[in-house]
């Protein structure tokens, strides 16, 4: 049977490269666990435009419905992974990003400073993850048991 989730990693840093991009390899081992496949990993700058024009071309291909992506979600000012990601979605779902601010600021009030968002383009589900392993093993933990649900919905696989 063919995987239901079709995943993209995108690394949101001005300094990493594949071969030192721990967020995302973790991103990756967790996508795998659970099941999906992963069918694309890059690495783009903190610049907002290259960052609109990499979620645009990634949310937009039909082998991928789900994008996750780590870093660039903080307060520095190169942090613009969130308005990237608001200027391509056309529909909002903040009750993931929610979930993932409420459940991480149990555990570290550092988590209060994400400013993560998750939203829908298309069939396409897209969540911003923090940039450290500890984060996005966390937030993957969070929206793990809804991701297939999700997706299924996107994809219309679903008894309404």
């Amino acid at each position: 049977m063919k995987p239901l989730i079709k995943a993209a990693v995108v690394t949101a840093s001005d300094s990493r490269h594949l071969d030192d991009d721990v967020s995302g390899t973790v991103l990756v081992g967790l996508l795998i666990a659970a099941g999906a496949e992963v069918h694309e990993r890059l690495i783009v700058k903190d610049d907002l435009e290259e960052l609109i024009h990499t979620l645009h071309e990634l949310a937009d291909r039909d082998d991928i419905n789900l994008i996750l992506t780590t870093g660039g979600t903080g307060f520095a000012p190169r942090d613009v992974t969130p308005e990237a990601t608001r200027a391509i979605i056309e529909r909002e779902a903040p009750g993931i990003a929610e979930a993932i601010r409420r459940e991480t600021a149990a555990a570290t009030p550092m988590a209060m400073l994400s400013r993560g968002v998750a939203g829908i383009r298309g069939n396409t589900l897209i969540i911003n993850f923090p940039g450290s392993p500890r984060g996005v093993t966390e937030c993957f933990e969070i929206i793990r048991p809804v991701l297939g649900h999700a997706i299924d919905l996107l994809e219309d696989r679903t008894n309404h």
